[in-house]
């Protein structure tokens, strides 16, 4: 039996990229114990995906708010001697940056990471010096392949082929009892729109999003609009007045209902953040929108329900998200 810790801490896409890798190692170890040492506002994320044996919390966001106080390096001294107190027969950093290779050099046993940088990817070349083994990757490749072919080398698989399935193994009923819990009346079909993004950038404009959403409405579709900060919430407010009735706001869900929601979901449409690729992983219809030259990094490729929209240069215009979500007969 093989015992294996990955390393992937943040950010919310990554740590979504990053889920086929626990189904790649147990298609050749079926009876894998997997750990997955994660950020803490991610962990309940990542106990959705099937065989992971356990979430492990990182709080390195809040620690780094209180350096200074006794309590804080308590804390972090248990957090060490905790991790070290198991042993493992593989660790593998999938994001290559010092913070996380240095908490990775942690756990026993040995650590496998990424041998260099891909285009567009973090990756911090002192690294090296904490790892037993170094893994390179081809510059140009999708971050989800770069973690599947670091993890297929470091358990000594064949590196996955293009028509390997590609499995986030997120557990759906779970999800599903999360958004229950909460008792939301969510009318059938909705449409889920995402317009919150950490770039201004990569926002898409309110009066697209205002046409589309009263189009949808016209055709008998309700509106989900998620936030996640008081300014995102202020947003979803103020387009929700646009469409009346047929708009919903819901009160900040947890990430395992954000999985129900957006797995119940008729699409969700949205900018390249976190909570589309959540439901790109759910193969669920989803229209991604890109302001940049990187829907070929980050954009879903597993699945025809997967729709990703604009470039460098040629935003996604209200035209291209009405074909598209014509396609999945919704306009």
């Amino acid at each position: 039996m093989q015992k294996i810790l990955l390393v992937r801490v943040s950010s919310l896409g990554d740590v979504v990229h990053n889920m086929p890798a626990v189904a790649d190692i147990r298609r050749l170890y079926p009876d894998a114990q997997i750990d997955w040492l994660v950020e803490e506002s991610f962990a309940d994320l990542v106990t959705l995906v099937r065989g992971v044996r356990r979430a492990i919390p990182f709080s390195l966001r809040r620690w780094r708010k209180r350096l200074f106080s006794p309590a804080t390096w308590r804390e972090i001294g248990a957090f060490r001697r905790a991790l070290a107190a198991e042993r493992y027969d593989l660790v593998i950093d999938c994001q290559g940056l010092i913070k996380t290779a240095w908490v990775a050099s942690w756990a026993r046993g040995p650590l496998v990471g990424l041998g260099n940088r891909t285009d567009g990817a973090g990756y911090e070349w002192p690294v090296r010096f904490f790892y037993d083994r170094r893994v390179p990757i081809a510059p140009r490749t999708h971050v989800v392949e770069r973690t599947r072919q670091l993890v297929a080398q470091a358990i000594g698989a064949p590196p996955p082929a293009p028509t390997d399935e590609i499995d986030f193994g997120l557990d759906s009923s779970q999800a599903a009892r999360a958004l229950a819990g909460l008792g939301l009346n969510l009318p059938v079909p909705y449409v889920v729109l995402v317009h919150a993004t950490s770039r201004a950038d990569k926002q898409w404009p309110d009066a697209s999003w205002i046409e589309l959403g009263r189009a949808l409405v016209a055709r008998g579709a309700s509106l989900v609009l998620p936030w996640g900060s008081d300014a995102e919430r202020a947003t979803s407010e103020r387009l929700a007045k646009e469409f009346g009735a047929a708009a919903i706001v819901p009160p900040r869900l947890s990430l395992p209902a954000v999985v129900g929601l957006l797995d119940g979901a008729a699409a969700t449409v949205g900018v390249d953040t976190g909570l589309v690729h959540i439901a790109a992983a759910l193969k669920r219809p989803t229209v991604e929108l890109y302001n940049f030259a990187t829907a070929w990094r980050t954009g879903g490729y597993w699945s025809p329900r997967v729709v990703n929209l604009g470039t460098a240069g040629d935003p996604p215009t209200l035209q291209h998200v009405k074909t598209a979500l014509a396609a999945f007969g919704l306009l």
